[in-house]
């Protein structure tokens, strides 16, 4: 049997995976879905950890562009 958090984390993960097909980069709508995930899996900064994830991706100054569109 899988613990609760195992299913929560099962659960934000596939979350994630269809907000990741329905919506484009930029909205911010991914970048919360993969925050959720990363808190349901146990991340200690789980916003940190997914801007980290999101400049690692995307470089600097494109995340940083995707960050402020999504913020307005």
């Amino acid at each position: 049997a899988k613990s609760p958090r195992q299913e929560a984390a099962k659960r934000a993960e596939a979350k994630y995976e269809k907000v990741k097909k329905t919506s484009k980069p930029g909205t911010g709508k991914r970048f919360q879905a993969l925050e959720g995930e990363l808190e349901a899996k146990g991340a200690k900064d789980p916003g940190a950890l997914a801007a980290y994830i999101g400049r690692k991706k995307y470089g600097g100054k494109k995340f940083a562009a995707m960050s402020k569109k999504g913020k307005s």
